[in-house]
């Protein structure tokens, strides 16, 4: 079987933290082979063309001439070690993030957190002194604000979760959540001072997403439907004509058969719950009320 099949299979049914995974290992796997032919073909300077393409610029010129940079910067890694935590990071507290709220949100609050901390990284090398010897040349990349933003939406969401670390044993996430501030803020000094201020940006969204929620208020609402609307633009246009399959009388459902069958369903639910979680209860159609219905007395 095509692996390349495998691959899209599992996006596509895949969760929004699966998903965001998948994108920011498979944009780092591609440089990776790119720069292996630059290499080979002696045409290294190709690689850093690409790169400076994709990340995001602290000249205002710059990001005005390649806007898509504040969007690719938070996808983009360069460095092994850089990405290995950053999706360790997305992977531990993404898991904690949804336990208590949707995928649309995850995938909302990656991109506004990512957004949020290249605002702040930009804003801060073109107005504080520090930086304006080097605003003209720096960049920054990576996805740790976007992860920053989901760590603090979930630590001061649900503060008194506890994890275990080793050596440590029970934390609260509210603490890991002070600690990675504090570190930030006190590496500004080092040589990616850009990096940890765009982590301040992505930490103040997620802090502020967390705080509106609790008081019932939902910063992304806008934006998911907004998402919606572009998704809903690229979908492929369902046809009118209903189609339906029948197995040969008495021939047992087959194990390929019966996954396809409840993966649909489990589509179908979710997207019955997102509509409660945006409209309520009685925005759903009777078809809608029918499968949730069925679906709670299995």
């Amino acid at each position: 079987m095509n692996p390349f099949d495998d691959l899209k299979r599992t996006f596509r049914q895949g969760s929004a933290l699966t998903q965001l995974i998948m994108i920011n290992v498979g944009v780092f796997l591609v440089l990776k082979i790119f720069g292996v032919f630059f290499f080979l073909f002696q045409r290294e300077n190709l690689e850093q063309l690409i790169l400076s393409y994709l990340a995001l610029p602290a000249d205002p010129q710059q990001i005005l001439q390649k806007p898509w940079t504040a969007i690719s910067y938070m996808f983009l890694h360069y460095d092994f070690f850089h990405i290995l935590f950053n999706m360790l990071w997305l992977y531990w507290f993404g898991k904690i993030f949804l336990e208590y709220l949707n995928q649309k949100k995850l995938w909302s609050v990656y991109i506004l957190g990512g957004l949020s901390g290249g605002i702040l990284y930009v804003a801060a090398f073109n107005l504080l002194p520090a930086f304006s010897a080097t605003a003209g040349e720096s960049v920054a990349l990576g996805a740790s604000a976007a992860v920053l933003a989901i760590v603090m939406a979930a630590a001061f969401y649900v503060p008194n979760y506890t994890i275990y670390l080793m050596f440590l044993g029970p934390v609260k996430l509210k603490y890991i959540a002070w600690a990675t501030i504090l570190i930030d803020v006190l590496s500004i000094r080092s040589n990616n001072a850009g990096g940890h201020i765009a982590h301040l940006g992505g930490a103040l969204f997620g802090f502020i997403y967390a705080a509106g929620l609790l008081k019932g208020k939902d910063m992304t609402k806008g934006f998911n439907q907004l998402m919606d609307s572009l998704f809903s633009f690229f979908k492929r246009k369902p046809s009118h004509m209903k189609v339906k399959y029948k197995r040969p009388e008495g021939r047992p459902e087959t194990d390929l058969e019966y996954r396809a069958r409840k993966a649909a369903e489990q589509r179908d639910i979710d997207r019955v719950l997102d509509k409660i979680s945006r409209n309520g209860y009685e925005g759903l159609s009777k078809e809608e009320k029918d499968l949730l219905f069925r679906n709670s007395k299995k």
